[in-house]
């Protein structure tokens, strides 16, 4: 079984990345938050800097395109390869509001003859190989049987289903329905995302689909960041190697962001899904999404390291 850390706009760049090889190491694949490209092929310093490979030393990293433009996709592809990487991913997943207005993540879903050219420019351009994060359609789960179709078309090196649609955002049970049905109509190779959280959820659902050899972590990945140790090594995760892990990213984060407000920003969004890895958080949890100052910050995280043990 091969693992992989999906990308989370916000929190799973390099400095969480490089944190999270270097305390757990054993995913097989990290998959970087968007990148937006441009006709010129130019990055945002900030994109840059994500997936420069000496910021993701020992990683194997897949930088993610989010566009329905195939010449910039083109032209951002041959920039990216120029930094030593074979593979890029492209993002039909994304369910945002403000990403989907634009015929971009799941919003291209609805494009299908869109799609289907932007698809035959981008394969046939040839750059890199090229994977697909894709969720099930943008309004109806029934779409899939057109996307599907439209996939086997093309040579893709992991065809990645989160088996939701658009509208569901992260609400309602994945679509195990479809996805059955997609392993046995996907030309390409598959790779299962959504919803496990957990051990028990790991051992259910490849009870379900054995012949499944590809799993995408995400939120529950960021939620207890030692989930592949568990479920790979049968370890259970250590409060230690928790703290040690929280306090490479805090202090990574120190170096590089100027001010309180922005640092305490950052790790407030890990905290938003780590902070469920201890019981009776309600007290914790508050006080660090009140803290202003790293001063409170630090008093918060301290006492909750100290006063309660993880699940």
């Amino acid at each position: 079984m091969e693992l992989y850390f999906a990308p989370l706009e916000g929190i799973t760049g390099y400095l969480y990345r490089s944190a999270h090889n270097t305390f757990f190491h054993n995913t097989d694949k990290y998959f970087s938050p968007f990148i937006v490209p441009s006709i010129s092929g130019t990055f945002k310093n900030k994109d840059l800097n994500d997936i420069l490979p000496e910021n993701n030393p020992g990683i194997t990293l897949v930088p993610q395109l989010l566009t329905n433009n195939s010449k910039d996709f083109i032209q951002t592809s041959k920039k990216i390869k120029e930094l030593g990487y074979q593979e890029i991913n492209l993002n039909l997943g994304c369910p945002s509001g403000t990403v989907v207005s634009k015929n971009k993540g799941s919003g291209f879903l609805a494009k299908k003859e869109e799609l289907d050219a932007f698809l035959y420019e981008i394969f046939s351009a040839s750059v890199t190989k090229i994977s697909i994060k894709t969720r099930i359609g943008k309004d109806k789960p029934e779409e899939f049987y057109d996307l599907i179709e439209i996939y086997n078309k093309y040579p893709i090196e992991e065809l990645i289903i989160h088996p939701r649609v658009q509208k569901d955002f992260y609400k309602n049970q994945p679509n195990l329905h479809i996805f059955k049905d997609a392993l046995g109509l996907s030309k390409n190779p598959v790779c299962y995302n959504g919803d496990i959280f957990t051990v028990e959820a790991y051992k259910k659902f490849i009870e379900e689909f054995p012949g499944v050899d590809k799993i995408m972590l995400g939120r529950g990945l960021i939620s207890n960041p030692g989930l592949i140790n568990e479920i790979t090594n049968h370890k259970k995760l250590d409060k230690k190697l928790l703290k040690d892990f929280h306090d490479r990213i805090y202090e990574d984060y120190k170096a590089i962001l100027f001010g309180d407000r922005n640092i305490l920003f950052k790790m407030k969004e890990i905290w938003f899904y780590m902070i469920n890895l201890f019981p009776d958080n309600e007290k914790y949890a508050k006080k660090i999404k009140k803290s202003e100052r790293l001063y409170d910050y630090d008093k918060a995280v301290l006492g909750l390291f100290k006063e309660r043990e993880i699940y």
